[in-house]
């Protein structure tokens, strides 16, 4: 009786196990290979941005993760995109009021991105790549203010 009772002990900690092992849902949106053209708008955007004050660019994730100092603010698509269309992350933590009522009515702004304080820019023409660096902009003036982390 005493082996019986040992395989039954090993077949429950196997199902917990295994049951623990399964890997859940994941929300996160899948990374896709970025298109050329989203490469070819981040490398303009990364050449202007590298020109700034402080401003560093590290590897992250088939990203170009843009630094003022310690601080990120942005995010750019290098191998990997977050979908079929040409976006880039930006980070300003807390919004500021004039800012997100700018957000809400642009269309091209989107809050579904990695975490609090992200928000993504889908770039869909040159004229685009202006407006991004405003906004980019916004995210490196509110690092330098240390609002953002």
């Amino acid at each position: 009786m005493a082996p019986q009772s040992c395989r039954s002990r090993k077949s429950v900690r196997t199902t917990k196990s295994t049951a623990i092992r399964q890997k859940p849902a994941d929300p996160r949106p899948k990374l896709v290979p970025a298109s050329e053209e989203a490469r070819r708008w981040s490398a303009l955007l990364e050449s202007e941005l590298l020109s700034w004050p402080g401003v560093i660019a590290k590897r992250m994730f088939g990203f170009r993760a843009l630094y003022r100092g310690k601080r990120i603010f942005a995010a750019l698509p290098n191998s990997r995109g977050f979908g079929p269309d040409a976006s880039i992350l930006i980070k300003i933590d807390p919004l500021p009021p004039a800012l997100l009522k700018r957000a809400e009515s642009d269309l091209r702004i989107h809050s579904n991105s990695p975490g609090k304080g992200w928000f993504s820019f889908t770039l869909a023409s040159d004229t685009d790549l202006h407006d991004a660096l405003e906004w980019l902009n916004h995210s490196y003036e509110s690092v330098k203010k240390g609002r953002s982390r």
